[in-house]
């Protein structure tokens, strides 16, 4: 789309200039000019801040309420330790665990990296395995096909690998990653190399993994604008699938019905990469739970991912106190986490005005691109989300799930999601992954290296626009690229 070119860069010169004192300047520009550089609405943090750029809340946060997200903040960063401890306020750690500390798996909350094989010591962290088996018991079958057991965990490791956890408690193993090369031809003469992964666990500490285990490798996905993700109506998203192809245009978008644990109730699932968690506060307290294994007011397990088999894990002190509800996170500190994930704003695009890049948007448009990562929505006036309420935003995505073919494939269910099937991600903040890490990497496992082999691995309902892109002259597939990398 056209955008007000001398707009956008009086608001950037502008932007520089914002300070936290006020950020009326910043608001009444971007309302002015209403276009995609600015993806947030006026949520969105105008000051270029280079590795920082996914670190600050929103442009139009109250003042009043700054001092709750650099609380969260504080608390998303928290270095959890071993119970039991004088500090009793930050103890429950585990006991097996995958980091200790949220903003160890979203580093300046930006996307994970892969495992690094050379460095046994650093784990999966911000690159995890989820673990499960079919339904066993009729009871299991039952409460599957109902919703309420998204999935079913190893009976001995759990729902997820864990390998760290505390002293005395053996760590479930090791996890390890190979790959092979599979080569991809483009017009104009280039061969780009795609790795394909292949994931095993090692040095298992209690015994043989389930003879039907199911494996899927998650990255740890960035941070910014998912309180405005939350904010998109239901009735959008559900007017946006598209289960049976109807239109016949060969994307069959569909939403992921999940289990509510607050609601005790099926509703729309929205986070996750599958769309298996249905809030962003269910979202954090999951992440509580499974990756630094401690106990929440959704799930109050003080043993963490720890099962029955595990004895020592199951009988290891515990957080829990009376002080603090009979948990180790209570509620002040996940509403205090919930408060900063949802105003973490996304940055403004510094570049969205070049002609490469508005070049790119069209070819992104053409080819179909657009048919999932949707664009543009206007949100709903929410006095219960005041930053969020009536904002313009550019997500990139529909959030809803797609086959996206056997090459992505993990062949692992969750919830209604199939094993082919995956969430589109947003793609706003895409083209400052690298810039945040340079470690980040892309797709739900990190097996792309860069935007362009991302974009190759698509199959199913996006094998026509993959296609397309790899018929491309090299100056049309440049300005792509171009437009992606200005997200």
């Amino acid at each position: 789309m056209k955008r007000p070119v001398l707009n956008h860069a009086l608001a950037i010169i502008l932007g520089l200039a914002c300070g936290t004192a006020s950020t009326m300047p910043c608001d009444a520009l971007a309302q002015q000019t209403g276009d995609d550089a600015y993806p947030g609405g006026t949520t969105t943090w105008l000051k270029p801040d280079g590795r920082n750029a996914f670190t600050h809340y929103s442009a139009n946060i109250a003042f009043e309420k700054r001092l709750d997200f650099k609380l969260g903040e504080a608390l998303f960063q928290r270095l959890w330790v071993t119970a039991p401890t004088r500090t009793k306020a930050a103890d429950g750690l585990g006991p097996l665990f995958n980091s200790r500390a949220c903003n160890g798996c979203h580093i300046r909350n930006g996307r994970g990296h892969p495992i690094d094989q050379s460095d046994h010591g650093s784990g999966a962290t911000s690159m995890l395995l989820r673990l499960s088996i079919p339904p066993q018991t009729t009871d299991q079958l039952r409460d599957h096909l109902n919703g309420k057991l998204a999935t079913i965990p190893d009976p001995v490791y759990g729902g997820q690998f864990q390998d760290f956890s505390v002293p005395g408690i053996p760590a479930e193993g090791r996890v390890t990653v190979t790959y092979k090369t599979v080569p991809v031809d483009l017009e104009g003469g280039e061969t780009v190399t795609l790795r394909k992964p292949t994931y095993g666990m090692t040095d298992l500490a209690y015994g043989p993994l389930h003879a039907d285990i199911m494996v899927s490798p998650r990255l740890a996905p960035p941070m910014i604008g998912l309180g405005l993700l939350e904010a998109i109506a239901d009735e959008t998203l559900l007017a946006k699938a598209d289960p049976q192809d109807a239109n016949g245009d060969g994307i069959s978008g569909r939403v992921n019905y999940v289990w509510d644990i607050n609601k005790d109730d099926l509703t729309i699932g929205r986070f996750g990469w599958k769309a298996g968690m249905p809030t962003l506060d269910q979202q954090n307290q999951n992440a509580f739970q499974f990756d630094i294994g401690l106990s929440t007011p959704l799930y109050p397990n003080g043993s963490g991912d720890c099962t029955e088999t595990q004895t020592l894990c199951r009988h290891a002190p515990n957080g829990n106190s009376p002080e603090f509800e009979n948990l180790e996170a209570h509620s002040q500190i996940t509403d205090l986490v919930l408060y900063y994930a949802r105003n973490i704003a996304p940055p403004v695009r510094i570049n969205a005005g070049d002609a490469d890049v508005i070049a790119g948007q069209e070819i992104f448009d053409t080819i179909g691109c657009a048919s999932c990562h949707t664009p543009r929505y206007e949100l709903p006036e929410r006095s219960d989300l005041p930053e969020q309420s009536g904002q313009v935003i550019w997500p990139y995505s529909d959030l809803l799930l797609h086959d996206m073919g056997d090459g992505l494939a993990d062949h692992r269910p969750e919830s209604q999601a199939s094993g082919r099937e995956w969430r589109t991600p947003p793609l706003w903040g895409i083209g400052r992954a690298k810039e945040i890490d340079d470690r980040a990497q892309f797709l739900h496992d990190g097996r792309a290296t860069t935007i362009l082999e991302a974009v190759l691995w698509h199959g199913g309902e996006a094998t026509p626009a993959r296609d397309a892109v790899t018929k491309l002259p090299p100056s049309d597939r440049s300005k792509l690229l171009a437009f992606l990398k200005s997200l």
